[in-house]
């Protein structure tokens, strides 16, 4: 393995009940609060009033900002920004999924400098020196943002959708509740847990060495596919949505990337696609993968053999070594299909392939996967995917 650094400093408060937690983690908080949250399921299922009422009896401030869409965008965080600024907020809690606590991440640093925050963390890129501090309610799982720096904005202008991390807009705590998940629609459970399995993928597929980390990640993909399987049939089964969760929350707390190479390149592709159709991100991912990964699967054979074999069960009896891995890759495809989430751009409801050549041409290209791509190239798996 590589050489690394490792830590991670956000408070993880976990199972049913969780909640009970949050007037204890806030009284060391600071009094003007911008209460975050999105278009009103919290409300419907009695999270918001708990919340409200923790928030009053610990004597805090409470401005709101509601509303944060799937995709946030540069617009809503410059409307939490100008809250922050206008209220002299301290502290933020994202209540809600990934989306919402990515538009506080960069919400908490536009708070805090005098240039416009896409201009800073996604034109310049710098390293802002703080933050304010941020705190999460999570109620739907995919991302991992309630436990890294990470955060991605959609800025519908230009037509971009991109992510900065950041060491100090890790959550200070996160209350996590398995049951908070259960009313969600079975779409955005599917596609919370289409973005695990590619969070995982992304790490797995970089470095021809074996290291601890992929023997974790290939252990962390099996126990998704088989809770995922019990959680479709069962969305109201425990122990399948709380493994889920924690499986969310460790496939991007940044332990499963350290001391070795990671790709990312998928999510690169999908962020344009999402940026220029406004899609799932998890269907997204789960469209374009196995494109992808068929592809790349030669230069990086070895490894997808052990995918195949380890994490899908495929006998390699018979079987030519790229056989085998393309049945690993067929059979993470019939997964996504059993679930019930989108294998293709068609079933994102794209309707035609009229901007394939500019998605391609705007996707960023990475250089730490098992191969560099061109544009071509993506148009390509674009194609393949449609």
């Amino acid at each position: 393995m590589k050489s690394f650094q490792y830590r991670n400093h956000t408070r993880i408060v976990f199972g049913e009940g969780a909640l009970n937690s949050l007037a204890d983690e806030l009284r060391s908080c600071e009094k003007n609060i911008l209460l975050a949250y999105g278009k009103g399921a919290i409300k419907r299922e009695g999270i918001y009033d708990a919340v409200i009422k923790i928030l009053a009896d610990c004597g805090k401030n409470v401005t709101e900002l509601s509303g944060i869409m799937p995709n946030p965008t540069a617009a809503k965080v410059r409307e939490g920004v100008t809250l922050c600024k206008e209220n002299n907020i301290d502290f933020i809690l994202a209540v809600g999924g990934g989306s919402v606590i990515d538009c506080c991440k960069a919400i908490a640093v536009g708070a805090v400098v005098e240039e416009d925050f896409w201009d800073v963390l996604y034109k310049a890129h710098k390293k802002v020196p703080k933050a304010l501090r941020i705190g999460t309610v999570l109620t739907m799982v995919g991302t991992g943002s309630e436990m890294n720096g990470n955060a991605v904005i959609t800025n519908e202008e230009i037509k971009v959708k991109a992510g900065f991390n950041s060491p100090y807009v890790y959550p200070m705590f996160s209350i996590l509740d398995p049951t908070f998940t259960y009313s969600l629609p079975q779409y955005q459970m599917v596609s919370g847990i289409c973005d695990i399995l590619s969070h995982l993928m992304e790490l797995y597929f970089s470095g021809e060495d074996d290291n601890v980390s992929d023997d974790l990640n290939e252990a962390l993909m099996k126990s998704i596919v088989k809770n995922a399987r019990i959680a479709v049939k069962n969305p109201k089964d425990y122990d399948a949505r709380s493994n889920i969760m924690w499986g969310a929350t460790l496939a991007l707390n940044d332990m499963l990337g350290v001391g070795k190479a990671q790709d990312w390149e998928v999510h690169q592709i999908e962020h344009q696609l999402g940026a220029y159709y406004d899609v799932a991100h998890g269907m997204g991912l789960a469209a374009v993968s196995a494109s992808y990964y068929r592809f790349i699967c030669k230069d990086g054979l070895q490894k997808f053999v052990k995918y195949a074999v380890n994490v899908w069960n495929v006998d390699p009896k018979g079987k030519t070594d790229e056989q085998t891995a393309l049945e690993g890759i067929e059979r993470l495809e019939a997964f996504f299909r059993e679930i019930g989430a989108s294998t293709s751009m068609r079933e994102l409801g794209i309707p035609d392939k009229s901007k394939l050549s500019e998605i391609a041409e705007s996707t960023n290209l990475l250089k730490s996967g098992y191969r560099t791509l061109t544009h071509e190239d993506v148009k390509n798996i674009l194609e393949a995917s449609f």
